[in-house]
């Protein structure tokens, strides 16, 4: 697979997301003074090379990372780095725990059954580790609970908690004078622990504090970067179904009705079909 960087924005430099063994989006956050790193990667090859394309590209490497949430794409990687680290308080918590686990093919089964991990991550940690896999833990250096503001030197980073139903722990990075938010994926369903679901109107909360920030890049940590104009397009219509779920609540069959007048179509798109069941449970 071929990897794709790009220069995002004059001081951030991202390694766009690779869904096969779910690497999520890394940034690299350039100060005067300091790099910021956004996220360890899922893996210390993932981190290295990372590390290696910063190196071609004759940037300064990182000084320290912020980590959006606990979940093992994000912070497996850590370990790589071996840096000074900011997390929230329940990222730190929630890396203390995983810490004492057993990662081989029989931990991991048990793991998912216990919910803390997916029977998709199974997969992907086994297609991105192999069958001989030694995962090292890293403490976060700096806790916070609600925000922290890190000045790179010219460049200012903004890491707020939100929460969400992904994960509690869920942070977004705004780097205020390139007008750049990550959401990590503060805007993404539950995924450990059950049955996939939104809360509508924990969504709808997270949506309008994103739009507030009027940014002119949203990322999110596995798609791709977007205009503030194709970001507001793209999540129009799972605003309104969010909305209508609100309003309707497990009334699937007029979520549906309403949710098909409101596109005009016969039949609504897999994904949005996907989403009706992902808030119907949220609602329970």
């Amino acid at each position: 697979m071929k990897h794709k960087f790009q220069l995002l924005s004059p001081h951030i430099l991202i390694m766009h997301a690779e869904h096969e063994t779910d690497r999520p989006i890394l940034a690299a956050i350039l100060g005067e003074r300091r790099t910021l790193l956004l996220d360890a990667g899922n893996s210390p090859a993932h981190a290295e090379l990372f590390r290696k394309e910063l190196s071609e590209y004759g940037y300064r490497q990182p000084d320290m990372i912020a980590l959006t949430h606990w979940h093992w794409d994000h912070t497996f990687g850590l370990s790589a780095w071996d840096l000074p680290t900011v997390a929230h308080e329940g990222t730190a918590e929630a890396l203390t725990r995983l810490s004492g686990l057993d990662w081989s093919d029989e931990g991991l089964e048990g793991l998912a059954v216990q919910g803390i991990i997916s029977d998709e991550s199974i997969l992907h940690i086994r297609k991105e580790y192999g069958s001989h896999r030694t995962i090292r833990f890293m403490k976060p250096d700096i806790v916070f609970a609600d925000k922290i503001t890190i000045d790179l030197g010219g460049i200012t980073c903004e890491l707020n908690h939100v929460g969400g139903d992904h994960s509690a722990d869920s942070c977004v990075l705004y780097v205020k004078e390139d007008n750049v938010l990550f959401l990590g994926d503060a805007l993404g369903p539950s995924v450990y622990g059950g049955p996939r679901q939104y809360s509508s109107t924990g969504f709808l909360k997270l949506l309008n504090l994103a739009y507030k920030y009027d940014a002119q890049w949203y990322v999110e940590s596995h798609g791709v970067p977007m205009s503030g104009t194709e970001f507001r397009a793209d999540l129009a219509s799972w605003e309104r179904l969010a909305r209508v779920v609100d309003v309707f609540g497990q009334d699937r069959e007029r979520v549906v009705l309403e949710m098909k007048t409101y596109l005009k179509l016969e039949e609504l798109p897999k994904d949005l079909q996907q989403g009706v069941e992902y808030f119907i449970a949220g609602t329970k």
